[in-house]
């Protein structure tokens, strides 16, 4: 890296370089007329040897604009979603150097007419939203009616990849769930039984999906396992743990059980009291204070994990760029699918 180069470059520093007012490179830099071809060169030479980049918050600054941008979160006490939470606020900070604005909304996500309802009842004065998404028709022409009122729709988590959204911010969920089946199907080794499958709602996109790898795996890999027909916990946790010791009561030969959203506190109550709890293999999803607990006392075997702060970040990076016109790096925007086990815990 040159001398020049260490610094960050001004104007006043270009227009020193080439010799000329501090109008002209303004009118050089942005692309105006009016100055001669000569100029024009050298400005740009100064340009390069600064290795002079603008700063576009300073732009929107001097231009008085701003971007607001709405996050569609759910309601509750979902303890991945209380984290996400809290990411998107703390991305709000960030946001707000680059003079764009947060507004955290919470909706019953798993309710297609209060999330449908929230997109269209959405101020055009927002310039993009970031929602946890259902792929249900309600939802996917809310979404396709802000992107026609010129609303940047993300979608986060979970998609509804048919709709006008612009991008979708979140795990491979079919791999998630192909991944919890072969880590089952490795720590049970051989055993025969049936494997409960406890999701949130079949409507939310990512559980569907992940149900869906999980049998896919399950069924072609391991036949001496016999995944269950999904059950649906709404990721409440007194709903979770009425239907795990079902379960328990209903399935005598269950080996596994594969918790595709939360409510995993109410899964853990009733396998503790069935005295199984140390028997039966456990998949969840969702690294928490609650899951690490549980994966650290051996209830838990394994957690399939995306990073809530990746996320947020990725999400509000994600708006910025489209707002801006700028290009979407996926590599930068991919969310990675972590397995955790107790020996490998951040």
């Amino acid at each position: 890296m040159s001398e020049t180069a260490r610094f960050k470059a001004t104007l006043q520093d270009v227009a020193r370089t080439a010799g000329v007012s501090l109008a002209t490179v303004d009118r050089v830099v942005n692309r105006r007329d009016g100055v001669r071809g000569k100029t024009v060169a050298r400005v740009e030479a100064a340009l390069a040897k600064l290795g002079y980049r603008p700063d576009a918050a300073a732009a929107r600054l001097a231009r008085n604009q701003t971007f607001r941008f709405a996050f569609i979160l759910p309601t509750g006490a979902n303890s991945f979603m209380t984290n996400l939470d809290e990411q998107v606020r703390r991305t709000a900070d960030w946001l707000a150097s680059q003079r764009a604005f947060i507004d955290v909304l919470h909706v019953d996500v798993f309710d297609p007419d209060a999330l449908a309802g929230a997109l269209a009842s959405l101020s055009s004065s927002y310039d993009g939203v970031a929602t946890i998404a259902l792929d249900h028709p309600k939802v996917r022409a809310a979404i396709d009616d802000a992107a026609n009122r010129g609303i940047r729709v993300v979608t986060l988590v979970s998609d509804a990849p048919s709709s006008r959204r612009l991008h979708y911010v979140g795990i491979d969920n079919p791999a998630a769930g192909r991944t919890a089946a072969a880590l089952m199907g490795r720590f049970l080794c051989g055993r025969r039984g049936s494997v409960g499958v406890i999701a949130g709602s079949l409507v939310l996109r990512d559980h569907a999906e992940r149900q869906f790898g999980f049998h896919q795996i399950l069924s072609s890999e391991y036949p001496e396992l016999s995944p269950l027909a999904a059950v649906e916990g709404r990721d409440d946790n007194e709903r979770t743990r009425m239907l795990t010791a079902r379960l328990l009561s209903s399935q005598p030969d269950l080996a596994g059980l594969y918790s595709v959203g939360a409510g995993n506190r109410g899964i853990a109550a009733a396998l503790e009291a069935s005295g199984r709890a140390h028997d039966i293999v456990w998949i969840a999803h969702e690294l928490t204070v609650h899951t690490r607990a549980l994966l650290l006392r051996g209830v838990i075997d394994a957690i399939i994990n995306q990073d809530p702060g990746h996320e947020a970040r990725s999400a509000a990076r994600v708006l910025l760029a489209h707002c801006l016109g700028d290009p979407v790096m996926p590599d930068q925007e991919r969310i990675n699918i972590d397995i955790f086990l107790r020996d490998n815990l951040p």
